[in-house]
């Protein structure tokens, strides 16, 4: 494996950071953040900038306006976009339409692709992808699915609810994941306005960053064209597959971005704070917290280029992605629950962005598969398999 980044990659690398802290950075303060995301207003002025700056989309094909990166490409461009909690939304790149993009471009149909995923990579609609379900319904567990899709002539008729969709309110359209008469699960195409389509209320989070927050959706007799079912009937859980790999790594490199952030704060706090005769950094108590920084944020990058590699080399990257989640979400919450107490009191407080990076990451051990599904799911193969040497 050769990890040296091309002229091209070192060009970009350098391209992004310059945009996110000349362009996006001094725009951190805008008051159209909201507990439930930025503003549709303020987020088309985000991507206009990555627009502007040629970035935006950068892991979409260029033949839809992006920059046809692979997956070590985006590891480098994400983190950099990372940096700040506006910069994924002004490059287009944060979930869920970051890995809709990805899916569209795999399964959609040509005619899918003019209609749903050419607007969605230009950035100008937004998307949501409704797979989990409220208890009994799948969560960790996809299935368990609860929704159903019975087919009525042309059309198929979805009943169901959802719920911790994000980016439902406020979305052009959702991919819809439902169960059919036979127990197989197929994805569904639905334009948010259809009838049959009803956000009961959006969640309260921890987390802010995604726009349109997080809903409840239910559907209520949907009817949906075959036309507009995404790839085959009844490989909606392979589709899934398709999907998820990549988002996991995807939230692994913006996460990891976000972590860097807040360790260049607590880290420039305690080079210039004295306590106790010496600056901060020169206690040890404090110094190797700064140190154990430096290790995780390494080891992350380092896990999270191994397994773009992989993937780009052809593997499914199911297993590897999986293990990346894992170490990386762990890490990632090290890394700013140790800068929050290098800050002390401006640590849990809005006085520094370190406090909003925290809430925003707890979150990261949860979705896309908590850590101990992760686990699980790997101590099954290892059980089938044995050990590996």
């Amino acid at each position: 494996m050769d990890f040296s980044l091309t002229p091209e990659l070192l060009e970009l690398q350098q391209r992004t950071r310059g945009f996110i802290r000349e362009r996006i950075i001094p725009r951190e303060g805008d008051p159209r953040q909201t507990a439930h995301g930025p503003t549709e207003e303020f987020r088309r002025e985000l991507v206009a900038l990555g627009r502007e700056a040629g970035l935006l989309a950068p892991h979409a094909s260029a033949e839809f306006g992006g920059l046809g990166l692979n997956n070590v490409g985006k590891a480098v461009v994400f983190e950099e976009a990372g940096y700040s909690l506006l910069g994924s939304v002004a490059m287009h790149i944060f979930a869920p339409d970051e890995a809709n993009i990805h899916l569209l471009e795999q399964v959609a149909t040509p005619e899918q692709k003019e209609r749903w995923l050419r607007p969605l990579a230009h950035g100008d609609i937004r998307s949501c992808f409704c797979m989990t379900e409220p208890a009994p319904g799948a969560g960790s567990d996809p299935s368990a699915l609860k929704t159903t899709a019975v087919q009525d002539g042309n059309h198929w008729v979805i009943n169901g609810e959802k719920w911790f969709i994000t980016g439902a309110e406020g979305a052009g359209f959702a991919i819809i994941m439902a169960k059919g008469e036979d127990g197989s699960a197929t994805m569904f195409l639905a334009d948010m306005d259809r009838p049959g389509i009803e956000i009961v209320r959006t969640m309260h989070s921890l987390d802010q960053a995604f726009a349109g927050g997080h809903a409840v959706l239910r559907f209520n007799d949907l009817r949906v064209p075959a036309s507009d079912i995404l790839g085959e009937p009844g490989k909606g859980f392979r589709y899934a597959q398709v999907r998820l790999a990549p988002a996991r790594l995807t939230h692994c490199m913006r996460w990891l971005g976000a972590a860097r952030r807040a360790h260049d704060i607590a880290a420039e706090y305690a080079g210039r704070r004295e306590v106790f005769g010496a600056k901060l950094v020169n206690h040890e108590g404090v110094g190797f917290m700064l140190a154990d920084n430096e290790i995780d944020i390494r080891m992350s990058r380092l896990a999270i280029w191994h397994t773009a590699w992989l993937l780009d080399q052809g593997a499914r990257g199911t297993t590897e992605s999986s293990i990346a989640k894992v170490f990386c979400s762990e890490a990632i919450w090290r890394v700013v629950d140790r800068c929050v107490q290098v800050l002390g009191g401006q640590g849990v407080t809005g006085e520094t962005l370190v406090e909003r990076i925290f809430r925003e990451v707890r979150a990261f051990r949860i979705y896309d598969g908590p850590s101990e599904v992760h686990r699980w799911s790997l101590a099954q193969r290892i059980a089938r398999q044995g050990p590996n040497w």
